[in-house]
């Protein structure tokens, strides 16, 4: 019974149970949202996380395989928020995306100042179409090796924006975030944007970035249109 009880404790140890539910067939994209540090009577932050393609499909669980949801359940203290990772099974759609944040916006106690987006892989390329599209909408942005739609250059020049990628990732390479970078520094020289280039990193290796408390630090001392 002993040796039992020691296998469960090796699983389950520093796991973290959080509060996320699934919310399906109110937008396009069905999403998990974690409400574990929401607090209903005040406004709250809202950060929307964007998965790469291998998370893709209809299963919800598989959104927790890596990036914040995957982060926070393995301890990471994330500042009180709200937390909404939507799944697609067919690349990203910034409208849709937008349908996402309007549904939250609409249902839960958010502050429309404070709304974050953030995004790996595809998801990379996902979050700065949607902040290209809507910018309106976000206060700040980080996208992790992935790249962007050049004609949004102008648009993102308007959003901080932090851009990160590993030198080594043979999947998606750097230039693709060079090239972003380039173009939105050509829009607005004075634009709030970063490029961080990884020394050695791979394309499965950065996803250590949403264990750091950094990038959340980053994004959150932002608030739209400060």
């Amino acid at each position: 019974m002993i040796k039992y009880l020691t296998v469960i404790l090796f699983l389950f140890g520093g796991a973290v149970c959080a509060q996320q539910d699934a919310v399906k067939g109110k937008t396009t994209y069905d999403f998990l949202v974690d409400t574990e540090n929401y607090n209903a009577e005040i406004k709250s932050p809202l950060l929307i996380f964007l998965h790469g393609r291998s998370l893709s499909g209809k299963d919800l669980n598989r959104v927790k395989r890596y990036g914040v949801l995957y982060a926070k359940n393995r301890g990471l203290d994330i500042p009180s928020s709200i937390i909404v990772a939507p799944q697609t099974n067919n690349g990203w759609d910034p409208d849709k995306v937008k349908e996402v944040l309007d549904y939250t916006l609409a249902n839960y106690n958010v502050d429309p100042e404070r709304v974050y987006v953030c995004g790996m892989s595809m998801g990379g390329y996902g979050t700065m179409d949607f902040v290209g599209k809507h910018p309106e909408c976000v206060a700040a942005a980080v996208a992790i090796c992935g790249g962007g739609t050049l004609k949004y250059a102008e648009n993102l020049s308007t959003v901080p924006v932090w851009i990160q990628h590993g030198s080594a990732d043979r999947a998606v390479p750097a230039s693709e975030s060079k090239k972003i970078y380039n173009a939105i520094r050509k829009a607005n020289p004075d634009a709030n944007v970063k490029l961080t280039i990884i020394p050695g990193g791979t394309h499965g290796s950065v996803e250590r970035l949403f264990h750091n408390d950094e990038m959340y630090e980053w994004m959150f001392q932002h608030r739209k249109g400060n």
